[in-house]
């Protein structure tokens, strides 16, 4: 395997075993790892009162994602570099292997298997089928 490796999460338990998957991996061959994390702007609360309007920032949320994930990956002596992105998540993944020419794009498979992927998607659904490099689907869930 000869180019980095790229995972998402979104901090949750599941996504977490994605991302110390693909850290083994980084080592194993390595290679740098790239932690992506994508985001959806929250609408203004208009209601709040002036001194916390615009305080809750799911940026914030997603950057302390982002480090802790990093920090797990560093701490078994993986470079890990974080990418934090708005937009669909399966997107953003996608977008960022094109980018950074992965050699393997790693995701969780939460999701693939509920009944709500038949109407809306998942993201490991999409990336599978759309990833322009190698993909593994870790079994999280």
């Amino acid at each position: 395997m000869d180019g980095p490796i790229l995972v998402g999460t979104d901090g949750t338990e599941t996504s977490m075993k994605a991302v110390a998957a693909a850290a083994r991996i980084a080592l194993a061959f390595d290679q740098p790892l790239h932690i992506a994390s994508a985001y959806k702007p929250i609408a203004a609360q208009s209601g709040l009162p002036l001194e916390f309007q615009g305080s809750v920032s799911p940026t914030s949320r997603v950057e302390a994602i982002l480090e802790d994930a990093a920090a797990r990956a560093r701490v078994g002596g993986v470079k890990a570099e974080c990418h934090m992105r708005r937009g669909d998540p399966a997107e953003v993944l996608l977008d960022l292997a094109q980018e950074l020419e992965v050699s393997v794009l790693v995701v969780g498979n939460k999701g693939i298997g509920s009944a709500k992927r038949f109407l809306l998607g998942n993201v490991p659904s999409k990336v599978v089928h759309h990833s322009p490099c190698s993909t593994l689907v870790v079994h999280t869930t």
